[in-house]
């Protein structure tokens, strides 16, 4: 039996009990669809940077993604990338920057697969995939039929997707972007950077400029995967960021007059999930046993000498969550997936 840890950023992880790398997305199809016809349980794990997996392993078939290649295409003032579900993503920033196509350069240093990027609705400083994705191709596990998805059929918000939302129907299988072709970059929407690059949010920079500024602060924070860096043994930011409700967000207020937040249409208000850490007690490099949050960022929790198990890494989680929820009322909720665990530990 194949042991997971060693395919994720965490290095957490149990045995498959069956485990196969497919190389092209034919192959992925045909191992998942073959062993859904036999009833077994089936695990699709792309780059292993944003998924917790138990001690205990996976109890079925683990398909590791593997597949390869980039076809580009001119369409007017864009131009329009496909991407294999296997690929990794930093390369295919790095070459957008280099070639002079604008929409993915504030996604820079985001450890993982291609494939990963729709379900999560992955975003940074001020961008998400969802701006740029045309189409997503993917097998239907619930149809048994490879399905192309527009963008507006992919159900797209917050950190968050259709995909995401029917967890396991679709295994994604290849992405379409299409990007504006220019040397600057969109506008630049995230005020931390904008005062990094020492700009006014709404201004456009050379893209490597914004490239570079992206590394830079995500370096700083520990999230930029390397090996010698025990703070980025981690799955990137565990919580997302909240987004309350009116009614919420007058509660919050009137315990925390004045704290951080973005004002979102309808009255509701988005808070910073690292803010609400701090405040409730959790700084950077609190540590419960082996777990330990990052020492640069309280987003982030790790797994700094690879001696914690998922189970210390989620009692950690634990901890910071039901502090939060203590003083401010308000539930953080895990960005990773959860396989074979759970932070209710009466549901894993």
């Amino acid at each position: 039996m194949e042991k997971l840890a060693p395919y994720t950023t965490l290095g957490l992880g149990g045995p498959a009990r069956r485990f196969v790398e497919a190389a092209t997305a034919e192959q992925v199809v045909s191992e998942v669809a073959e062993a859904d016809r036999a009833g077994e349980r089936v695990l699709v794990l792309g780059g292993g940077s944003n998924v917790v997996v138990a001690d205990d392993g996976f109890d079925g078939l683990v398909v590791k993604v593997a597949s390869e290649g980039v076809s580009v295409s001119r369409d007017g003032e864009q131009v329009v990338v496909t991407v294999e579900a296997g690929e990794s993503w930093e390369p295919l920033v790095a070459r957008a920057v280099g070639e002079g196509w604008s929409g993915l350069e504030c996604l820079s240093g985001i450890p993982g697969l291609v494939g990963a990027t729709p379900i999560q609705n992955v975003g940074a400083y001020g961008q998400e995939v969802s701006q740029t994705i045309r189409c997503v191709r993917a097998y239907d596990r619930r149809t048994r039929h490879v399905v192309d998805l527009e963008a507006r059929q992919c159900g797209f918000s917050y950190r968050d997707s259709a995909f995401k939302r029917e967890p396991g129907r679709h295994v994604v299988l290849a992405v379409t972007y299409a990007l504006d072709v220019s040397g600057l970059s969109a506008p630049v929407a995230y005020k931390e950077l904008a005062g990094r690059l020492g700009v006014e949010p709404g201004e456009r920079v050379p893209l490597a400029r914004a490239r570079e500024a992206v590394l830079e602060l995500r370096r700083s924070k520990g999230m930029v995967i390397d090996p010698a860096d025990p703070d980025t043994r981690s799955a990137g930011s565990f919580f997302t960021n909240p987004v309350l409700a009116p009614e919420e967000a007058e509660e919050l207020e009137s315990r925390a007059p004045g704290h951080p937040r973005w004002e979102l249409p309808g009255g509701s208000v988005k808070v910073p999930a690292a803010w609400l850490i701090e405040q409730a007690g959790f700084p950077k490099g609190y540590s419960r046993g082996p777990a330990r949050i990052s020492t640069k960022h309280t987003l982030a929790l790790t797994n700094p000498t690879g001696e914690a198990t998922a189970a210390d890494l989620l009692a950690l989680a634990r901890e910071v969550r039901d502090g939060v929820r203590e003083k401010f009322g308000v539930t953080l909720v895990n960005e990773p997936v959860l396989v074979g665990c759970a932070l209710d530990e009466a549901s894993a």
